[in-house]
């Protein structure tokens, strides 16, 4: 299994490489510039009339009218920790938002003046937020400003899970007494799934349910095949798509392709360690990923079960084709817009939004759509 793992990663890091150097075209795409204004739209989540919430890193919430790119801005929204990659980070509407009303986000909250990734829920009343509850307040703060994550997924089946960064104290990640660098899993009232895999160990935290991770900014769980995908940066070179299962360890820093950012010096054991999970796809160079969708659409019957993220640090939208949960081919969208992608979700209708550090959200449909 580890000579299987290692061939395919390497295989995988060479048509990373060939992906980057190949030109893309976007001519069967619709691309429709739909607000722009943003500050730094983190997260997006549409609402059953049809307009998004958009998080905005420095501490705000918009909601955007996607026919004419009106904003509104919403109240209610508590201080956030807006420095270095932290601020209001994702939001996403609870599976039973038509009864319930409830909407999750994650942010980074300011605790003794250190922030730690935090996971709240509200309700929407007109053009404000109420009924706000901090559900984990996580055990992950640090004054350092980097790797907070984070998205937020739902099974389906009365839980959540959403992914914390390393927080900047690599070896953490390798904890279990922290939440740095792990995915976690709830209850959708915030408490802990008795069946989660480390419920009743000593010097555990029991939300846990995978760790080992870096700075998984991407998260997406399938609900008809119920896997839980993650994306994740890497240092320099090295990051990982993901398949997450409950109890595992994703090896940050003992496994990984990437290099200090100091010098191409290797990071860890090496890239590959025994009992530590291997990625499905390893991208070298960095292509710095930020969202995570796998195409259930029918606008694109050709990219269904297709990953899709942005990139931050190479600037486009990258799609990953599977084969058996094997990674096989990869398209990179929107290269000619030279802009940091900062997150990417689907819409009911199959067509997939785009939001950009400079403040701005796409909408992308089939060439021709009217």
């Amino acid at each position: 299994m580890k000579l299987m793992g290692l061939l395919l990663a390497v295989s995988m890091c060479t048509f990373g490489v060939s992906a980057q150097a190949a030109s893309t075209s976007d001519k069967n795409l619709q691309i429709n510039k739909v607000a722009e204004g943003l500050g730094i739209p983190w997260g997006m989540a549409i609402l059953p009339d049809g307009t998004m919430l958009v998080t905005q890193r420095e501490g705000k919430l918009s909601r955007v009218n996607l026919d004419s790119g009106e904003k509104t801005d919403i109240s209610g929204v508590p201080a956030v920790k807006a420095q270095g990659q932290g601020g209001f980070l994702d939001v996403a509407l609870s599976p039973d938002y038509a009864d319930s009303g409830w909407i999750y986000f994650t942010y980074s909250k300011d605790v003794d003046g250190q922030g730690a990734t935090t996971l709240a829920r509200a309700k929407l009343n007109g053009n404000a937020l109420s009924d706000w509850n901090d559900l984990l307040v996580t055990n992950s703060r640090t004054s350092k400003g980097q790797h907070y994550g984070s998205r937020i997924v739902f099974d389906q089946q009365g839980h959540l899970f959403f992914s914390i960064g390393d927080r900047g104290e690599r070896n953490t990640a390798q904890e279990l007494t922290n939440h740095n660098g792990t995915v976690l899993r709830l209850k959708l009232d915030g408490s802990v799934p008795q069946d989660n895999p480390f419920v009743g160990q000593d010097n555990v935290l029991p939300e846990i349910w995978s760790y080992g991770h870096r700075n998984p900014q991407g998260l997406y769980y399938n609900v008809t095949t119920q896997q839980l995908w993650g994306i994740e940066h890497g240092p320099r070179g090295g990051d990982e798509i993901n398949l997450i299962e409950a109890g595992k360890n994703y090896g940050w820093p003992e496994a990984t392709y990437g290099k200090e950012y100091y010098a191409p010096v290797s990071i860890g054991q090496g890239k590959e360690v025994e009992g530590m999970e291997n990625a499905i796809k390893v991208y070298v160079p960095s292509i710095a990923p930020s969202g995570l969708v796998q195409y259930q659409g029918e606008a694109f019957p050709e990219w269904q079960g297709d990953l899709f993220s942005g990139a931050l640090a190479l600037q486009h939208l990258n799609q990953v084709k599977l084969d058996n949960n094997e990674a096989v081919d990869e398209v990179r969208y929107l290269r000619d817009m030279n802009k940091r992608i900062r997150n990417v979700i689907e819409s009911p209708e199959g067509w997939l939004y785009v939001s950009t550090d400079n403040g701005e959200i796409y909408r992308i449909q089939p060439a021709g759509n009217e």
